[in-house]
């Protein structure tokens, strides 16, 4: 079964601007992926963390491409791609910097415009030189996702039994 997403739009709809995101998709067909928040740092990191693992740049613009380059990763190890990406909720520590995640965030998604959502907090949990945080939900095709890391062999392992 391949997936069937398709924008929904309001009967009044200005075309007279373009929107960076979709107000709202329709998911009729497809797997759902959820998919943790991703910062600049690597997504396998210390826990409890380790100060040395967080030399992150101390811009927005090449913090929000690493970000986007993890959130890439998880959504490919599930199966999909970023053009697969229905939703996204974006957490910045400066709203003033949202125009620069916006251009990378474009970089990486072309016309695809998913839906959105952008929030301004004082600070993410991950480390304190982190900028922006990206969650997101995907919805793949029926391929089967990549398998890795230890939990999934454990998971094989008992299927065989």
């Amino acid at each position: 079964m391949a997936k069937d997403v398709r924008p929904v739009h309001h009967a009044d709809r200005r075309r007279d601007v373009m929107m960076p995101y979709a107000p709202g998709l329709l998911v009729r067909r497809g797997s759902l992926l959820f998919l943790s928040g991703v910062t600049a740092a690597p997504v396998y990191h210390s826990h409890p963390h380790r100060d040395e693992e967080f030399d992150l740049p101390s811009n927005m613009r090449e913090q929000a491409t690493l970000a986007m380059e993890n959130l890439k990763k998880t959504i490919e190890a599930g199966g999909g791609s970023l053009a697969d990406v229905v939703s996204a909720t974006r957490y910045l520590t400066d709203v003033k910097e949202q125009d620069d995640l916006n251009h990378v965030w474009a970089s990486y998604l072309g016309d695809h415009v998913p839906t959105t959502t952008t929030v301004e907090v004082s600070r993410l949990a991950t480390h304190a030189r982190c900028k922006i945080e990206i969650s997101a939900i995907a919805v793949v095709g029926t391929a089967a996702p990549r398998r890795g890391g230890r939990r999934s062999t454990r998971v094989r392992a008992r299927r065989k039994k």
